[in-house]
């Protein structure tokens, strides 16, 4: 059996709609457009939320405030800098604060809120003080044998 000597199954196809060719083919006169109106029309287009000149759903429900498009907006959304453990490391000194990072150019200094994060070692006791802590972050500079101050927002 080569793939030229194949044909479909009987039935599993089926033939197109000729349109427009003559009255007796059932789909001549108006083939399908029914009378008038624009339907009838070449070019017509009906759009999605078309509902046959009733107001449409979005033009019924009223518009909420904040919720009209994309997600919703969070009042006073708590943005951190993010400062791993590796970096505190690379810095002199036994007491590390958010002047210090800032100092050093480990946080841009438009930058108000520090969170210290876990990827890294340390391997010098320091007292690190920032806004937040991760857990892995604080375990490790505890293990070090520095101490952990978190300081008000």
């Amino acid at each position: 059996m080569r793939l030229n000597e194949l044909s479909p199954a009987p039935g599993s196809t089926k033939s197109r709609k000729r349109i427009g060719r003559g009255t007796g083919s059932g789909r001549g006169k108006t083939s399908g457009r029914g009378h008038k109106g624009a339907g009838a029309r070449s070019g017509s287009q009906v759009y999605l939320n078309y509902e046959g000149g009733q107001m449409p759903l979005q033009r019924r429900l009223p518009r909420l405030k904040g919720m009209a498009r994309g997600p919703h907006t969070v009042a006073h959304p708590k943005n951190y800098a993010p400062v791993n453990v590796g970096e505190l490391s690379e810095l002199s000194g036994d007491e590390i604060g958010v002047e210090e990072l800032k100092g050093a150019g480990v946080v841009r200094k438009k930058e108000e809120l520090v969170k210290i994060l876990g990827d890294g070692e340390i391997g010098r006791a320091v007292t690190v003080r920032a806004h937040a802590f991760s857990k892995s972050a604080r375990e490790k500079i505890e293990a070090a044998g520095g101490s952990v101050e978190v300081l008000e927002r």
